[in-house]
């Protein structure tokens, strides 16, 4: 009798423990009975909010789904502009569940899977609006209006999953590799020439200030030299008038001035050797008195 109570008392307990379940803040829980989703007497499906609540043990099960706010960030993908250019376009979703039930049947509860379907649906729907504008609308004033229609188109083909979509952004927008290559390719040769052209009319110029200065210098060094040699012949003209006034004035002690700067000039060096005639005039002055 004992063990028959002790075992009615685990067979309660378990199945208390069983028929409770919890939902915790940020959670939303639908209920299933033989793998369909539950639904009420007006055939909407059975939600649970976060809190404390009560099933019938291993008839009903319940599948616990994140209510939050989720990001979709994934890989860059390429699109086509009007112009039939490619651009490399970086975006995100904010999304949630909204209707749990179509979420659970649709997407598998699942959200790997569920965001795999909802980046198919976005990749479209901005296909749709890049392949119907050119880059310059793109990147101008019209991102704007072009991540609005994306979100509208997105989220009306996202409500079949239960989901609801919030926002729709565009990050960045890139120029394929190859494209840019060749951009940056041709902005390098336009900016080459350029600086071609830049340097040969500096050269030119520096050729010209050249000139000029060089002109300028043959000038000041001509005038220069003709002031020089006038200066020059003034000064041997008033020489030339000094020593004649001198010589009119004294004619023998300007020889003798004039031989003495001679002798000196000769005798200078110790080696010098000279051959000349004991009665020649340069010794006039070395003889005695009256030459003698």
């Amino acid at each position: 009798m004992k063990n028959f109570i002790l075992a009615s008392i685990v067979v309660v307990l378990f199945l208390s423990f069983s028929s409770v379940f919890v939902v915790f803040e940020g959670q939303n829980a639908i209920a299933l009975q033989f793998s369909k989703v539950k639904k009420d007497t007006d055939d909407q499906a059975v939600v649970y909010p976060p809190g404390l609540h009560f099933k019938v043990p291993f008839i009903t099960q319940v599948r616990k789904l994140d209510a939050r706010i989720q990001t979709l960030d994934g890989a860059p993908d390429r699109f086509v502009t009007s112009e039939k250019k490619d651009l490399i376009v970086d975006s995100y979703v904010k999304w949630r569940i909204k209707d749990f039930s179509a979420y659970y049947l649709r997407a598998r509860g699942d959200k790997q899977y569920a965001e795999t379907l909802l980046k198919q649906k976005v990749n479209n729907g901005l296909r749709t609006n890049f392949g119907s504008r050119t880059i310059k609308e793109i990147v101008s004033g019209k991102r704007s209006e072009l991540m609005r229609d994306a979100l509208t188109q997105v989220s009306e083909s996202a409500n079949e999953l239960g989901i609801e979509v919030l926002d729709v952004r565009v990050k960045q927008i890139n120029l394929p590799t190859e494209v840019s290559n060749s951009i940056f390719q041709r902005m390098r040769a336009e900016r080459t020439a350029v600086a071609k052209e830049h340097r040969s009319e500096g050269r030119e110029k520096s050729e010209t200030i050249r000139a000029g200065v060089d002109r300028r210098v043959t000038v000041m060094l001509a005038e220069a030299e003709r002031n020089a040699r006038t200066v020059r012949g003034e000064g041997d003209a008033d020489a030339a008038k000094i020593y004649a006034e001198s010589y009119s004035k004294d004619a023998e002690f300007y020889t003798f001035l004039r031989s003495l700067d001679a002798y000196k000039s000769t005798f200078n060096s110790k080696s010098d050797l000279m051959v000349l005639a004991p009665d020649s005039d340069f010794f006039k002055f070395m003889k005695g008195v009256g030459g003698k």
